[in-house]
């Protein structure tokens, strides 16, 4: 007769084990439990929300990722994923939504339209979301197709990982925030 194998959903992070423990450090273990549970708040305004939209559907599936609750709150989201045109008069409302988020807060910005202002080079349509909020992934499309904005979101997860407890208090980052007029 076979012995089923557990099975093992997330990898452990680096650490020393033995019979009955293991042993890691806490950077880690915060890490591994922030990037395998956040929360989207989706901002979208033109053709990338669709791609979104068949993104969190059956044959994507972006909730086997842990992002299986989208936040249409900004005070209970951690990603903020603008997808598609944004206009001018629109950016304020981007900077206000993220400034609403609690610490710590990633941003994607999904599409070409997000994330160069795309074909429409005229006077009404900011030419990128980097100008009023800093952006840590880009997802490159026109529109992006689902597996696009999944690769995106593995970024952010790598990126959520991997950063220290320590970053968002560094000089660097706290510059970085004034620099968009974030206190």
């Amino acid at each position: 007769m076979e012995t089923k194998k557990p099975y093992i959903t997330v990898q452990a992070p680096e650490g020393y084990s033995a019979p009955g423990f293991f042993a890691t450090n806490l950077d880690k273990v915060v890490g591994l439990a922030r990037k395998n549970s956040i929360w989207p708040l989706p901002f979208a305004t033109s053709c990338c929300g669709i791609e979104f939209m068949a993104t969190m559907g059956a044959h994507y599936d972006l909730g086997r990722f842990g992002a299986e609750r989208l936040s249409f709150s900004p005070r209970q989201a951690d990603l903020l994923m603008v997808m598609g045109t944004i206009a001018k008069k629109m950016g304020p409302i981007v900077h206000q939504i993220y400034e609403q988020m609690a610490e710590p807060r990633w941003v994607i910005a999904v599409g070409a339209c997000a994330s160069s202002g795309g074909i429409f080079d005229t006077f009404s349509v900011l030419q990128g979301i980097d100008k009023v909020v800093p952006v840590d992934v880009y997802v490159p499309g026109c529109p992006p197709r689902p597996e696009q904005i999944i690769d995106g979101f593995m970024k952010i997860q790598e990126l959520v990982g991997n950063e220290s407890l320590r970053r968002r208090y560094s000089p660097e980052y706290r510059s970085l925030l004034e620099s968009y007029g974030i206190k």
